[in-house]
């Protein structure tokens, strides 16, 4: 039996005066990447000096603002890079980056002279302020964890004073979620007086949900609340920092930020510590499908991909928001139908705005191919095969032949598992194309007869074709071509046959355009129905073509 009740619920906030359930978020924070400090730890294979440089640059080239760049006073390879950054010039006037700090005296010594010759940075200090860890792991009273938290805030203050450079101080009560309201308050507020805040000179005041620990409508709570509260709100740039260990962190940073949060610290595809931190593409994306700027460069998320999984060594999960293989694909029949439909709509309609079933936003826009939508397998319904059909290869097939070449592709599709585009293709051209035996169309001369007789039979043709073979050939009129290779041959086969519905389109422009024809045939003896396809420069041909495909898949031909 499972054991649940070695576990006991996380309190919720009472705040029954909460107003972000009211809001919408309507601009992007401010974004600051970790993933060269939070996210570069938790690898199996953290990145070596170049390739920090190389994501370092990327993030750049994104549109961060901030980058945290590691913690340069607990390992050599942090400070060695740290220090190739500022010593070639690598870091942007307009960047600010990030160096995280215990708040011990040797550390935040080690941490500013690795910054040496930064024109700013912002040195982030933080100490563990719940419960929990003030029981267990450090065995200190509340008195005592703020001294930490201000002795840290004071050592930075005083180096800050003879740096030559700007420094902002940011600080994180740890394990925020897991911390009285009242005593993150009091911790944060001390660290603000003492670092003498000012609207002018903010300090960031980062409350991370470092394990979560509730809905994110709790955390959210507890954003709102320390938001309202805070002493001299102008000078606090409130910034959160949600891991995803209940597999909400994307929607606790975006509840936080209807709560008052204005800054964002997060990682590209939600690298991190256990489950992950917040994605902050995730987010981006999400603002982007609103109509909202996200403020980041992210047209180009195949390029994300690949240095992400170069650099971290990762993949990316399929399934993962916006970045997956699989994301942009629909296998479900109906989905296909629909998007099949919806994309058809827009094309008509001319619409600039993106409104297409099951695809929240445009996959191009973020550069992704539309290859992907469609993905054929033993699931798939009508509608897919005819998208793939019409959207790869520009065959528009009727719409009451999408259940007949469907069946065929299931049968494939229930052996093999996913089909692809090209076999799909291969299929149509042996099933309707390629259709020659027994009969195989030959040559083609069509008259117009109409100056010559009144009736309504005003179009002869002569047709070449082989049998298993043999040349054959035969003249018949009617009115006009179709019509007329019909009759010819019913007289040569001996079979009435009927011509339920004809359709034709263009496959291609310009000189060497060719036209596709489609015909619906009827074995009147036996009752059986099919379509036959035919392909040519010559519309006529290609109707002729396809009466021949349509005539050998009902086995008419042979029945003689």
């Amino acid at each position: 039996m499972l054991n649940y009740s070695r576990y006991r619920r996380n309190p919720v906030v009472d705040y029954p005066e909460r107003e972000w359930p009211n809001k919408e978020i309507a601009k992007a924070p401010v974004w600051c990447s970790v993933d060269l400090r939070d996210g570069n730890q938790a690898l199996i294979d953290p990145m070596v000096v170049d390739e920090k440089i190389e994501m370092f640059q990327y993030l750049i080239k994104l549109g961060f603002k901030e980058i945290e760049i590691g913690f340069p006073a607990a390992s050599q390879i942090e400070f060695d890079f740290l220090r190739q950054l500022v010593d070639r010039r690598m870091i942007p006037d307009d960047v600010v980056v990030q160096v995280l700090t215990q708040c011990r005296e040797e550390l935040i010594e080690r941490t500013f002279e690795s910054i040496a010759g930064c024109k700013q940075a912002i040195v982030h200090i933080y100490n563990s302020t719940s419960t929990l860890q003030r029981d267990v792991v450090f065995g200190m009273d509340r008195a005592q964890i703020i001294d930490i938290a201000v002795q840290g805030t004071r050592m930075v203050k005083e180096r800050a004073e003879k740096f030559p450079g700007k420094i902002i101080l940011e600080y994180s009560p740890e394990s925020f979620t897991g911390t009285e309201l009242d005593f993150a308050l009091e911790i944060c507020t001390a660290v603000q007086e003492t670092w003498g805040a000012t609207k002018e000179n903010p300090i960031i005041i980062n409350l991370p949900s470092t394990v979560e620990m509730t809905t994110p409508n709790v955390y959210a709570d507890q954003i709102e609340w320390m938001n309202r509260h805070f002493k001299d709100r102008e000078s606090i740039i409130l910034s959160v920092h949600p891991h995803n260990d209940r597999g909400t962190g994307v929607a606790s940073a975006e509840l936080s930020m209807l709560a008052g949060a204005q800054r964002v610290e997060g990682t590209l595809f939600g690298n991190g510590e256990r489950t992950g931190n917040v994605d902050v593409l995730n987010i981006a994306y999400n603002m982007f499908s609103q109509g909202i700027d996200p403020e980041l460069n992210i047209e180009k998320i195949n390029e994300s991909i690949e240095i992400y999984e170069r650099c971290c060594k990762m993949p990316v999960h399929p399934r993962h928001p916006y970045a997956g293989k699989m994301v942009f694909t629909a296998f479900s029949g109906s989905h296909q139908d629909a998007i099949n439909k919806g994309v058809k709509a827009m094309k008509e309609r001319q619409s600039e705005i993106w409104q297409v079933p099951y695809l929240p936003i445009d996959p191009a826009d973020i550069g992704r191919e539309y290859e992907p939508i469609v993905r054929i397998n033993s699931q798939s319904g009508k509608g897919g095969v005819a998208f793939i059909m019409d959207t790869y290869f520009g065959f528009k097939l009727p719409k009451s032949m999408h259940r007949e070449f469907a069946n065929v592709i299931q049968k494939i599709s229930e052996k093999q598992g996913e089909v692809s585009p090209d076999q799909i293709m291969e299929q149509f051209r042996q099933e309707y194309l390629e259709r020659k035996e027994p009969l195989h169309f030959r040559k083609l001369r069509v008259d117009d007869l109409s100056d010559e007789i009144t009736s309504e039979f005003d179009t002869r043709v002569k047709v070449i074709y082989t049998e298993n073979g043999v040349e054959k050939n035969f003249e018949a009129v009617g009115n006009g071509p179709i019509d007329a290779v019909k009759r010819g041959l019913q007289e040569e086969l001996g079979e009435e046959m009927k011509i339920l519905d004809y359709e034709e389109h263009a496959l291609q422009s310009g000189s060497n355009s060719q036209a596709a024809a489609y015909i619906h045939l009827l074995d009147v003896d036996t009752g059986s129905v099919t379509y036959g396809v035919g392909v040519s420069s010559n519309i006529t041909r290609a109707s002729v073509r396809a009466i021949f495909s349509a005539v050998n898949r009902l086995g008419i031909g042979n029945r003689k």
